[in-house]
């Protein structure tokens, strides 16, 4: 299931790129995919918060001047990215939230529904769950640890998604989409949309979208902090992921991943948790789809 919607996803995205497209547009095109569907904790099906809402962030950014845009809090919009990228594209901010962001989102056209369109039993189930049994906060991110869980490993930690691309300009894009966390706060928001923590695209280094628990990637400017070990220490991508990721995060406890791709297209994957769903397409046209670390 999991392993179809994110082939769809890569291949949307990976069609615009061959026919000629920009890296954002691709990055768009492979982030809706995953907003549409209800298996991703991102648009339809993402988690609710400790009301029994739904509150939505994304970004995305583009590596050639640094230009960037994120919403946090939006209820209403169907596809969330896409008003990250209006706000990128149509106005002078880089980051609108709640009533203000939905305002822009109808002067712009895009499209709305109800807040519950977002909701699925599934998601619901996880709520009362974790209400009844934690009276915590449950991450629904695209990483999940081996705790046991009744109901399996994709159920509480999966979700978050992002995307990232280069396209025959040289121009290396990022976006990131998500519902949080199950029983967030209302008004919570996390790395998502944080341009440097969830995301970050400079076409000298690199572009990367993250995912995990939201808290700490911000404290740790997680996607910056990779890109910046490359252009600064002249080292890899995959080295530089690793040192945030397998280091720098664990030794703050901190679960999660990123996924991050190059300026010669290189595309790589890191993550301290179990597993973490991903996909990629290289410049050859060769499809990756993997679930755990072992794969």
């Amino acid at each position: 299931l999991y392993q179809a919607k994110l082939t769809e996803a890569v291949q949307a995205g990976h069609e615009i790129l061959i026919t000629g497209g920009r890296s954002r547009d691709a990055v768009i095109a492979a982030i809706n995919v995953m907003e549409d569907s209800p298996l991703f904790n991102a648009g339809l099906g993402a988690v609710f918060n400790h009301a029994g809402d739904i509150e939505l962030d994304a970004s995305i950014m583009e590596g050639r001047l640094l230009n960037a845009g994120a919403v946090a809090g939006v209820g209403r919009i169907k596809n969330p990215i896409n008003l990250a990228n209006a706000v990128l594209e149509h106005s002078p901010h880089v980051m609108l939230i709640g009533a203000g962001a939905e305002e822009f989102a109808a002067s712009q056209g895009l499209e709305f529904v109800s807040n519950d369109y977002f909701k699925t039993e599934r998601r619901r189930h996880q709520l009362e769950k974790i209400q009844r049994e934690e009276g915590g906060v449950a991450l629904s991110e695209a990483a999940f640890d081996s705790k046991p869980d009744p109901y399996a490993f994709d159920e509480k930690k999966l979700g978050t998604v992002g995307a990232v691309a280069i396209d025959q300009w040289g121009d290396i894009a990022a976006g990131t989409s998500t519902g949080g966390m199950t029983n967030k706060r209302f008004g919570r928001v996390g790395d998502a949309p944080i341009i440097g923590a969830g995301t970050y695209a400079d076409n000298q280094a690199c572009g990367i979208s993250a995912t995990g628990h939201g808290e700490y990637f911000i404290r740790a400017a997680v996607a910056h902090d990779i890109c910046a070990r490359v252009a600064y220490k002249g080292i890899s991508l995959q080295q530089a992921a690793d040192e945030v990721v397998l280091d720098k995060l664990v030794k703050m406890q901190a679960e999660g991943g990123i996924i991050g791709i190059d300026p010669q297209a290189n595309t790589v994957f890191s993550f301290n948790s179990l597993g973490m769903y991903r996909a990629a397409i290289d410049k050859t046209g060769k499809l990756t789809v993997l679930m755990f670390g072992t794969d």
